[in-house]
């Protein structure tokens, strides 16, 4: 039977942990067999949540057991892991062990080296931390999880659900994922490249001089602008602009611009039934090809499968 070690660090997040305990345990193969065996281990027999403490039954050796191993995050992502733990996950990965990790654990793996020079994601608020502190991961904080075979992560809570279906479809196929879904009460698995924030922009930091100017162009999105548009009713050159945006902001105005009208394009396929065509004319692409392609460029999908997901009914 395949084995699930969970590893639970000191501070683990209670949903975070208990997550991949209730989706692999639920699991059952068309025969009424269990398809898991979920085995929870630590540094020590007693780990903390902050809200409460459980008591663990078993150490670290069990990862050298198990197929697949699961690192939920800790409260504080950024606090070093206890080195026995990392190199327990390092023997495991030498192995060929497969070893996900869940939102903030995704600080834990990247601990280990395992990540570098791989692709990963863990919770939006986080994702500019956990580039920062190793850049040698390539963070992409526009999608649910990231599959890298071996090694795969996960953005914040629900998206673990997300991957942990994700790996029972890999093991043993469509139906069963689909069963284990049932039984855990959500819908079935979202696409991995489905963006994970999708409601808003980041508000503008506090302190920024071309807020007024942002509004103008939130304003004015659906629009035909061009950078001179912008530029004059700036009152600046376009070089300037660009220079103030990238320093300010961190992009280009074209770049902003064209994720405000992104996320407009989300209200509308969230709210109305306008087609396609329509939504890209109404927030301001000059085609619908246009629009599609800067639509997947931001939020790792199609118009048509984002409606699909998140169109109210």
């Amino acid at each position: 039977m395949h084995t699930v070690a969970v590893l639970a660090l000191d501070s683990v997040v209670p949903f975070d942990l208990a997550t991949p305990m209730e989706v692999f345990h639920r699991t059952r193969l068309h025969d009424g067999r269990a398809g898991y065996r979920v085995r929870i281990c630590a540094v020590t027999p007693k780990v903390t949540t902050g809200a409460f403490s459980i008591a663990v039954p078993w150490g670290l050796d069990i990862l050298v057991e198990a197929d697949t191993i699961i690192v939920p995050g800790v409260a504080d992502p950024t606090a070093a892991a206890p080195a026995e733990a990392l190199d327990a996950l390092r023997t495991a990965a030498a192995n060929g062990t497969r070893i996900a990790s869940i939102c903030g654990g995704a600080f834990t793996l990247a601990a280990t080296g395992l990540l570098d020079g791989l692709r990963a994601t863990t919770h939006w608020i986080a994702t500019d931390q956990l580039a920062a502190q190793y850049p040698q991961i390539q963070v992409d904080p526009n999608v649910l999880y990231v599959d890298n075979g071996q090694f795969l992560t996960s953005a914040g809570a629900a998206a673990g659900l997300d991957l942990c279906l994700h790996m029972i479809r890999r093991d043993y196929g469509a139906t069963v994922a689909a069963d284990a879904a049932r039984l855990s009460v959500m819908p079935l698995e979202r696409a991995g490249g489905q963006a994970q924030f999708i409601a808003h922009e980041p508000p503008t930091p506090d302190g920024v001089t071309l807020e007024p100017l942002l509004s103008w162009m939130r304003d004015n999105a659906r629009r035909e602008l061009t950078l001179a548009d912008i530029a004059q009713h700036a009152g600046m050159s376009t070089r300037t602009l660009n220079r103030r945006f990238r320093d300010q902001i961190g992009t280009t105005p074209l770049q902003w611009l064209h994720r405000v009208r992104v996320h407009q394009a989300q209200h509308l396929l969230e709210a109305t039934a306008h087609p396609i065509d329509r939504v890209a004319t109404q927030v301001g692409f000059g085609s619908a090809t246009a629009f599609r392609d800067r639509f997947k460029l931001v939020t790792g999908t199609s118009p048509q499968a984002y409606r699909r997901a998140f169109r109210s009914t």
